[in-house]
């Protein structure tokens, strides 16, 4: 039979700074022994206006500089 999870405050404070500021995500976690082994957030970002712009046949240009090291 599966043990209760032990939650905390301490737990629960980093769960909530895992899910703090997060607008598109996930924050998984990982259970060991009825116990909170790990926190993973995977934090997702949208750039809807630039995806937009580029439909309606706008450029974007990006110049790169490279240096060779030489002063």
């Amino acid at each position: 039979m599966a043990k209760p999870v032990e939650l905390n405050e301490l737990w629960i404070e980093r769960i909530i700074q895992s899910i703090n500021g997060l607008e598109y995500g996930t924050v998984q976690i990982i259970i060991h022994d009825g116990r909170i082994a790990q926190i993973e957030r995977t934090e997702r970002k949208r750039f809807d206006n630039e995806t937009k712009q580029a439909a309606n046949g706008s450029k974007l240009h990006v110049e790169r500089k490279v240096s060779d090291g030489r002063s």
